[in-house]
């Protein structure tokens, strides 16, 4: 199912595998909010049998991603590129026609990537100056620290840094939902009135 709706590619199978095994229906998770979704997920989930840290973030970034599809905030874009933004790929992002990309870093804990975080919205916004950046954890102490350098101007490039399970991410799926969801336009790289080409060089002649 993961890979049938874009959000595996190829052979990504133990985090598939870690996912399915939760939610073999994820379609079929009854919730009252996104935050409980999460919660219920991650309760299950640190019951399999080994667990570790580089599976722990890609499996949150596939419960973020399904989430995304049953609340219909679509389309949604894993692992993604932005043009004219060099070597940066964004865990989730999204494009709005208000603000453009809007985008979700997911770190389940964050010590110092944080910074990393920071930096790549900071690059986001240098090109796309409305963008909205996110770094979405499930650590609250590291999440309240980093919140207070975002309010201090430490940390100048994330909007934001919220908890997936708390109050504060059902306000930001709800925010979401304002927006005006599409695919981004296509990138004419120059553009110009006043083209000289070679045929019209060649009709000079």
């Amino acid at each position: 199912m993961l890979n049938k709706l874009g959000i595996t590619v190829g052979n990504d199978t133990k985090a598939a595998n870690a996912f399915m095994k939760v939610f073999p229906n994820f379609f079929e998770v009854q919730y009252q909010k996104p935050s409980e979704y999460i919660k219920e997920f991650w309760k299950k989930y640190k019951k399999l049998p080994d667990t570790n840290s580089n599976l722990n973030g890609k499996v949150f970034e596939y419960v973020l991603a399904t989430l995304c599809i049953r609340e219909n905030i679509l389309p949604v874009y894993l692992s993604a590129k932005v043009a004219f933004v060099p070597n940066v790929v964004y865990d989730i992002m999204f494009y709005t026609s208000e603000r453009g990309p809007i985008c979700w870093s997911v770190k389940t804990s964050l010590r110092e990537r944080y910074k990393q975080a920071d930096l790549e919205a900071i690059a986001l916004k240098y090109v796309h100056r409305k963008a909205l950046s996110y770094l979405i954890t499930l650590e609250e102490n590291e999440a309240r620290s980093v919140k207070a350098k975002i309010k201090s101007g430490d940390v100048i490039g994330l909007d934001d840094v919220i908890v997936a399970t708390s109050e504060d991410f059902n306000q930001l799926i709800f925010e979401l939902k304002e927006f005006e969801f599409s695919e981004p336009p296509t990138v004419k790289v120059i553009e110009s009135n006043q083209i000289i080409t070679e045929e019209k060089v060649n009709k000079i002649k």
